[in-house]
This record gives C-alpha cells, sequence and structure tokens, in this order.
C-alpha cells in the first residue's frame, strides 16, 4: 500500500486533500501537524477512525520525531501543508514564519534525503516530495497580465518571503541532492474548514453576528480565488504525474476585487439566513448585510493584484476549476452556517476576528 505522510495535514488545505486523498486513492494517509492555532484535530474529525488514516502531533522541525516518523511508516511520498500562513500574523511577528516556512522545510527536505539513503534504487526512484506554496511569492501584477512558471520571485510580505525561500530550498535540494520534489503556487483558496482569520469565513462570521466586516484600503485589491476541493483534486494530479523537479501554478480564474468577494457574500447570506431573520441584524435596524461594511487604514506591503496563469496544469492533466465562484461560495456560506460548533471550538481562546496588524498598529499609537 502507498503511504504519504502530509505535513500540515490539519490545517484548512492539509485536511480537504487528507479527505479527497482518502476518497480518491487507496493510500494510507499519515497526518503529521503540531495543531497549532490554525490546525485542529476537529478538523478531521470525520476521517478519524478511518482504516487508512493516522494523526501524529509533531513539530516539522523537530528533525528526530520526523526522522522516526520516515522509518516507522516508510512513505512513498510527503505531501507539505505545512506553514504559517497569515500575512498579518506575519507583520507582527515575521521570526515565526521564518522558523516554520524555511526551517521546518528544510528539516522535511534533510529527512527525505536521509530517509532516501536508505532505501534500493527501485524504491527510492518512486518517492515524490510535492511542496505546497502561494502566488504571494511574485509580489504584485499590474493591471494585466498574470503569474506564470517563470514569473521572477519578488516577495512584499515576511509571509510570502518565507514561502519564497522555502521554494528555493525545495528546487535546490533537487539540482543538489537529486531530490524527487515539485512545487506547486495556488491562488487564494476558500472553502470549509478555514480558519476564519482569512477574508471569506471572518467577514461571513463577522456578517453572521452583525459586527463590523473591516476592508482593507479602498477594498480595490484583486485576488485569483480557488476553490479548496479544486485546488486539492490539483496536488494529486501533481503527485501523481507530475514531473520531478518541475513547479505548476494551480489558479481558479476567478480574480475579483475584496469589494467584489464581500459584495457576492452578502448578497448570497441574504438568499440563505435574510436579515429580518436575523436577531444580530434586526437589534441593530439594520437592514442588509452590505451595511456592515467599513473602511480601515490598509496594511503595510499589500499586493495590489494576483492572477495565476494554470495553462500548464490544465494541458499536462487535463485538470480544471469546478464550481463556479459563486456557487463554490454558497457551499462555503452554507457550510459555515452549518458548523457554528467548529467555529466555536477553535476560536475559543485562539482569536477574536480582529485585523490582527491593524489592531496592534492602533494600540501601539494610543500608547
Amino acid at each position: 500500500m502507498e503511504t504519504m505522510l502530509v505535513t500540515g495535514g490539519a490545517g484548512f488545505i492539509g485536511c480537504n486533500f487528507v479527505r479527497y486523498a482518502l476518497a480518491h486513492t487507496e493510500a494510507r494517509v499519515i497526518v503529521i501537524d503540531q495543531l497549532t492555532y490554525a490546525g485542529s484535530s476537529r478538523s478531521l474529525d470525520e476521517v478519524a477512525h478511518h482504516p487508512r488514516c493516522a494523526l501524529t502531533q509533531a513539530d516539522i522541525g523537530d528533525h528526530r520525531v520526523i526522522d522516526a516518523l520516515f522509518a516507522q511508516y516508510q512513505p512513498t511520498a510527503l505531501v507539505n501543508f505545512a506553514a504559517e500562513t497569515h500575512v498579518d500574523r506575519s507583520i507582527d511577528d515575521s521570526k515565526l514564519f521564518v522558523e516554520t516556512n524555511v526551517g521546518g522545510t528544510v528539516e522535511l527536505l534533510e529527512a527525505t534525503r536521509t530517509f532516501l539513503s536508505t532505501l534500493k534504487r527501485p524504491e527510492r526512484s518512486g518517492f515524490r516530495f510535492v511542496h505546497i506554496s502561494t502566488d504571494e511569492v511574485y509580489a504584485t501584477l499590474g493591471a494585466s497580465g498574470a503569474f506564470g512558471e517563470t514569473t521572477p520571485y519578488a516577495p512584499n510580505s515576511p509571509y510570502a518571503a518565507s514561502k519564497a525561500a522555502a521554494d528555493h530550498f525545495v528546487r535546490a535540494y533537487h539540482e543538489t541532492y537529486g531530490l524527487p520534489t515539485r512545487i506547486t503556487n495556488c491562488s487564494n483558496n476558500y472553502g470549509p474548514y478555514q480558519f476564519p482569520e482569512k477574508l471569506i469565513p471572518l467577514m461571513l462570521l463577522n456578517s453572521i453576528e452583525g459586527q463590523q466586516l473591516p476592508i482593507y484600503g479602498d477594498g480595490g485589491h484583486v485576488r485569483d480565488w480557488l476553490y479548496v476541493e479544486d485546488h486539492c483534486a490539483g496536488i494529486l494530479l501533481v503527485l501523481q504525474q507530475g514531473r520531478i523537479g518541475a513547479k505548476y501554478k494551480i489558479g481558479g480564474g476567478g480574480a475579483r476585487t475584496n469589494l467584489q468577494v464581500l459584495e457576492r457574500l452578502c448578497y448570497l447570506l441574504e438568499a440563505l439566513l435574510p436579515t429580518a431573520s436575523n436577531p444580530a441584524l434586526v437589534r441593530q435596524s439594520i437592514a442588509g448585510y452590505d451595511q456592515l461594511k467599513t473602511f480601515v487604514q490598509d496594511r503595510p506591503g499589500h499586493d495590489r493584484r494576483y492572477a495565476i496563469d494554470a495553462t500548464k496544469i490544465r494541458q499536462a492533466f487535463d485538470w480544471t476549476p469546478k464550481p463556479s465562484f459563486d456557487a463554490g461560495l454558497a457551499k462555503t456560506i452554507r457550510w459555515y452556517l452549518d458548523r457554528r460548533v467548529w467555529c466555536n471550538a477553535i476560536l475559543a481562546g485562539q482569536y477574536g476576528r480582529q485585523r490582527l496588524w491593524l489592531a496592534k498598529a492602533t494600540d501601539e499609537s494610543s500608547s
């Protein structure tokens, strides 16, 4: 039986990939996650007792533990989702992002190199290392164009810089040591199990509770939105069929401004939970979710526009995103409306849904 190690498998994209891999392969899936604020075992409740799934709480930076897991499970693949991912948090504490995103990735590469050295050539040649990255490593686009496989790196935030450095290490380990690596760079994901510090779940939960919807700057920042299950399908194709040493861009082709995203969210939420039947809005005499919008100070280094050219993966594997943005967003809204217990549980004592960098800047200016 094929065995894949999935690091960061209790996080947003990781837990969705674990489900997708269990449903679409016969592989044994070993989840490795430190279970910090954004990675919760609750996100794996549906597969917790699956006979082909196991969860180990561990730090990818602890080489002794990672080496032991390689020895125990003898994996045929490693898919690395483990990362600190929130730009606001990277502005507050960039060192943590360097430790996890760069240092942790290097430890995984070293563990893989050590493990492969113990295998005979046929077993070694079948191993695959897939590193999941982001389009943010490329900085910002002008009014036109899209990121492709040859776009130069130019990260603007500490988060983006840490992911760019990790990508470079993955490539270097392939070029220097011959590690069978592949890198994917995705656009903004949305869907079930996303921690509510990111735009869509944050705005959705605030809307439900009648709280303000804080929009950075003028709301004109453009992102290419990708439904998380489509992303997981693309990753699995890269894992199974991708060329060693190659990079693949996975984008949804759904470029929209943050303000446009929020407007669609308010519109779709109105159909599923009308304001007239939402006590939180009725108490405030608010007639529509869009009245909760408020513009706040933009964050430093906020890239203006991202877009991905996914031609390579579309042509190589006949991959294509399935739901339209509205259909995917409606599915996401329904999921969060039905999973308030999950939301409350993972938020308890972890995060009050404030805009983190802005809250810190406000505190510092008033002190």
